[in-house]
């Protein structure tokens, strides 16, 4: 009984303690970017549905930094309100990689130069496309568009014969002999 607890009890210390270090990262990271009198920029994001622009809430709305083309470890994520933002100050001005997940929407990926001390970014999520399948029929494709390398089923190679005729060296017998 009491190891259980005892279990329990580490989870729970070592979850605030993960939650407690993840704050003062990004702290140091925003206090890091102010020491060094480095500009900032205070970003603010607006989540929108691209068919109906109604808000999209509980976004995940994750910022990743750049450097020399390739995302930096790390990043931070924030959540969407009811109202479809979500907002971060003290970004340090150069190239931010935004990511933008929800559920029922495709994943939006996009790279921004943070240059401006005041920035507002609006996202609109699309509904996933359906997939793509070679086993169904597209009545879009006609015929003659087919791929060089594709031949329908009417179209044989020339060495080839259709089925029910027989090569001109063989004879079909059409009576027996007598």
């Amino acid at each position: 009984m009491w190891g259980m607890r005892n279990r329990r009890v580490a989870i729970v210390i070592a979850a605030l303690a993960v939650v407690i270090g993840l704050g003062v990262h990004s702290l140091g990271v925003r206090a890091a970017a102010q020491e060094d009198d480095s500009p900032v920029c205070s970003l603010r994001f607006v989540v929108v549905r691209d068919y109906n622009s109604k808000p999209v809430k509980n976004a995940s709305v994750v910022m990743h930094p750049v450097s020399k083309g390739k995302q930096s470890r790390g990043g931070l994520e924030l959540k969407t309100d009811t109202d479809g933002r979500a907002s971060f100050d003290g970004v340090p001005y150069g190239p931010l990689r935004i990511q933008v997940l929800a559920t029922g929407f495709q994943t939006y990926g996009q790279d921004y130069a943070v240059d401006k001390p005041d920035m507002e970014i609006v996202v609109r999520l699309k509904r996933p496309q359906g997939q793509y399948s070679i086993y169904e029929q597209h009545p879009e494709e006609k015929k003659d568009q087919q791929a060089p390398d594709q031949k329908s089923s009417d179209q044989k190679a020339p060495d080839q014969k259709p089925p029910d005729q027989k090569p001109p060296d063989q004879k079909a017998p059409d009576k027996k002999p007598q």
